[in-house]
């Protein structure tokens, strides 16, 4: 352990990768709807294939909890909210255009 050059303390090992990490993702849906389903479908393909066990899902239906819409500030849904890592950021619509999902989120295609 030593302190790095803004004081504070740096816990990593040499030689050894930091843990990977988790991606914390709410998605607000309006349930039945084809955009959701197609937002939800194309989210958990990307997170299956790029982020495997790193990442929690909460999927949202505004029908079942209409106060979050105001609460949260959703215009629309699907809206996709990527709390952790930072920055956090949303992204409107069905999620189909995979470049603009991986650039939003800060991943790279593999």
């Amino acid at each position: 352990c030593r302190v790095g050059q803004g004081g504070g303390v740096d816990v990593s090992v040499p030689g050894v990768d930091p843990a990977p990490e988790i991606y914390v993702l709410v998605l607000y849906v309006i349930a039945g709807s084809r955009a959701s389903r197609h937002a939800v479908a194309n989210l958990r393909a990307i997170c299956d294939e790029l982020l495997a066990d790193r990442y929690a899902l909460e999927v949202i239906d505004l029908r079942e909890r209409p106060a979050l819409a105001g609460e949260r500030n959703i215009l629309a849904a699907p809206t996709l909210v990527k709390e952790r890592p930072p920055p956090a950021v949303r992204l409107i619509g069905d999620l189909s255009d995979r470049e603009r999902v991986l650039a939003t989120l800060g991943l790279q295609p593999q």
